[in-house]
């Protein structure tokens, strides 16, 4: 069987590694086994954390459009509710970005929310009148 001489691919290996590795601290950027562990470790929190920001973002979201409905005089929940009653779908991150920017329009979602609200407690006490 003939030989296989393979340096200039694992070559070509560590140094892509190495140059991935730039600016870690210490033997992480200097060391090829340090840099290689470093990279593994580093690519699983990029891919978690990736994932992770969808749910701060979602998070903020809430936040923003919690205090914007306190300042109507409403709940978060009751306002969510009461959109999904009035067949609103607009999704939070765009309810967040008009409570920052037009809370007149926010203002307005909020009427309808409180609306639906009432029709749909009127509804159902009428229901339980019958």
């Amino acid at each position: 069987m003939a030989r296989v001489k393979r340096p200039v691919q694992s070559r070509r290996r560590r140094r892509e590694v190495l140059a991935r590795a730039k600016g870690y601290y210490g033997n992480k950027s200097r060391s090829w086994r340090a840099a290689n562990e470093q990279l593994m470790h580093s690519g699983n929190y990029a891919f978690r954390d990736r994932k992770a920001r969808k749910n701060d973002f979602r998070r903020l979201w809430i936040q923003r459009i919690n205090a914007a409905c306190r300042r109507e005089g409403m709940s978060y929940s009751r306002f969510i509710a009461g959109l999904k009653l009035a067949g609103v779908e607009v999704d939070r991150k765009i309810l967040a970005d008009l409570a920052v920017n037009k809370p007149e329009a926010f203002a307005a979602l909020v009427a309808t929310s409180k609306k639906a609200a009432a029709e749909a407690v009127e509804a159902t006490a009428g229901a339980a009148a019958d």
